[in-house]
């Protein structure tokens, strides 16, 4: 049974140490309104083709984890209801010959296992608000901590316990490090309030940073915070606004759990005209193209 198949694009380059970025299909299934979702992805993959990178788009399609797909596959993830597909569920849809939709986690482990060192994302996700009860957080911190692969975002959103978040991180040993700055940005805005111990200013610093981190026998993956162009980063006094009135809402409809997030992330696009989804294409983009660069600076080390 083939559980794992790399494209024919995909597998040539990565075969010949050429530059590869992995992509999630979450993001296109279940962040994006359709019909821009299928935009979207066609246009990630080519910001990667344009710089001459490979892009391998990750999903899991009817039992067989593909990395890397063609026209068709792209058109189901945008369009077909698919499963929200993290680690733990991949081993299921693939006995079933199920389909499914990869998260940050499994996107990231299966890309590590296809030989693919970067990837890009629009927001890692982290530990919820109150989790100190719920124990809600994300897989993907978890993942991280023992998948080498270095993964560009534009920090998390800011409905999240940032600083629960960060401080997993480190207990994970988890390097994160600022790219072009010394704060971890919260996802539509630039700024989270919390400092980070290490910045640097290149694509090819990083690469450096992923070459030392191997010679010293670290299997972790490494979190680029990447932050959202000044022009492009929501009006904070907005974002503040509408944040307030989601969670006074989740509050007063008594929405607890998982359902929060998705609740709240649902409101804050309608309560804000869809000003929230155009920064969130904006920084998507701009990960994606700064991770095109790393994965070129790491294929020149070779």
């Amino acid at each position: 049974m083939t559980s794992l198949m790399l494209s024919d694009e995909v597998a040539s380059a990565v075969a010949d140490g050429r530059p590869v970025v992995a992509l999630e299909s979450t993001i296109i299934s279940h962040g994006l309104p359709r019909p821009r979702n299928l935009a979207a992805a066609i246009e990630f993959e080519e910001i990667l083709r344009e710089q001459g990178v490979t892009p391998a788009t990750i999903a899991v399609l009817d039992g067989v984890a593909r990395i890397g797909l063609d026209a068709e596959g792209v058109r189901r993830i945008a369009d077909d209801e698919l499963a929200k597909a993290s680690v733990r569920d991949l081993p299921i849809l693939v006995a079933r010959g199920a389909s499914g939709a990869t998260t940050v986690a499994a996107t990231a482990h299966l890309a590590a296992r296809a030989g693919i060192r970067v990837f890009a994302t629009g927001g890692l996700g982290g530990v919820h608000r109150g989790a100190s009860e719920t124990f809600d957080e994300s897989a993907d911190l978890s993942t991280l901590a023992v998948t080498p692969i270095t993964v560009v975002s534009a920090g998390v959103k800011s409905v999240l316990d940032i600083a629960a978040t960060l401080e997993r991180l480190e207990t994970l040993s988890v390097p994160v490090i600022g790219l072009g700055t010394t704060e971890f940005p919260s996802f539509w805005l630039r700024e989270s309030g919390f400092t980070l111990d290490w910045s640097v200013d290149s694509p090819e610093q990083i690469a450096d940073i992923m070459a030392a981190h191997d010679a010293l026998g670290h299997g972790q993956g490494i979190v680029v915070a990447n932050p959202i162009a000044a022009e492009q980063a929501w009006q904070r006094d907005e974002h503040d606004r509408v944040l307030s009135v989601a969670f006074a809402e989740a509050e007063q409809q008594q929405i607890r759990g998982k359902a929060v997030t998705p609740f709240l992330l649902g409101r804050i696009v309608e309560l804000s005209g869809g000003r929230s989804l155009e920064v969130n294409l904006d920084l998507a983009r701009n990960n994606v193209a700064v991770a095109g660069r790393i994965a070129t600076a790491w294929a020149a080390r070779d």
